[in-house]
């Protein structure tokens, strides 16, 4: 069984687009903070890039939006990728099959400090 489960923060807008066979897909990229261990006090986190379709794409594109908290829940995926400077770099991706909104609905969000997207046009 393939199923995974992340809570972490969008770290842009979310993406809604329809696909030439009409099917509508929101994509968008999850940081999932990892626990501090020792010393270290630079929060490190890992990167997640979600696919939703339909009727979850839909709301995930009306209702989500950088900063916000989300849970996930899908199955994993991983792609390579060639950054620009010929480094080759893997891409865990989530098939989500279901998407909790966590940060309340209609409270004026903080945006969470995450360093840029790493796989903003990664493929």
């Amino acid at each position: 069984m393939n199923k995974l489960t992340i809570i972490g923060n969008l770290t842009r807008d979310p993406e809604l687009r329809t696909t030439s066979a009409g099917k509508e897909v929101c994509t968008f990229t999850v940081a999932v903070n990892r626990r501090k261990t020792g010393n270290n006090q630079q929060p490190e986190a890992d990167y997640f890039r979600v696919s939703a379709w339909d009727g979850l794409a839909k709301s995930c594109g009306q209702f989500l939006a950088k900063g916000r908290k989300v849970a996930v829940i899908g199955s994993v995926s991983v792609h390579t990728f060639q950054t620009q400077t010929g480094e080759t770099k893997a891409q865990l991706e989530v098939n989500a099959s279901d998407v909790e909104f966590l940060s309340p609905k209609g409270d004026g969000f903080t945006q969470v400090d995450e360093p840029d997207d790493p796989f903003m046009g990664g493929h």
